[in-house]
């Protein structure tokens, strides 16, 4: 069977930077739902089409086509008081966009005796990638799986 729209594509990927430095790898093959659900890069996902078990693919990302360029605005000074005692740099929250109104992830990048530096950036943000892959499967959606539009396990799935 071919990737098409309405089937299940299994996966093993890389995802590396430009330089070749390996930043992901799959353990076990992801699956994603393909024609547009938005379960995998839009690119990667183009670039599948056609293609059956045993094939493999490479897509360079640009920024724009994974997860968007460096946002300085997404980066705030704040006061240590706002935070636990136990705070340290790598921690993640979810904190409002003051602008946007939308929930970010945001990381402690820095920690002073005073303030904390946050980072509401994807860590990848502004970075082109290397996407590199294996259809290890393709098999038709089930009619569950279109209707909810993402993959199921082999044990169904809870909402």
């Amino acid at each position: 069977m071919q990737v098409a729209r309405n089937t299940v594509v299994s996966l093993d990927y890389e995802l590396s930077d430009t330089d070749g430095k390996l930043i992901e790898k799959t353990d076990a093959p992801i699956d994603y739902l393909h024609g547009g659900y938005d379960g995998i890069f839009p690119l990667v996902e183009k670039a599948l089409g056609g293609k059956s078990a045993g094939d493999t693919c490479r897509v360079r990302l640009e920024p724009e086509d994974a997860f968007g360029d460096y946002d300085a605005g997404l980066m705030h000074l704040e006061p240590r008081d706002k935070f636990p005692d136990n705070i340290a740099v790598g921690m993640q929250f979810e904190g409002r966009g003051a602008e946007s109104g939308t929930t970010l992830i945001y990381t402690v990048t820095d920690i002073a005796e005073d303030r904390v530096v946050v980072d509401g950036n994807h860590p990848l943000a502004g970075k082109a990638l290397d996407f590199n892959c294996t259809v290890v499967a393709v098999r038709a959606a089930t009619r569950e799986e279109l209707s909810h539009g993402h993959v199921h396990g082999p044990h169904g799935h809870h909402h």
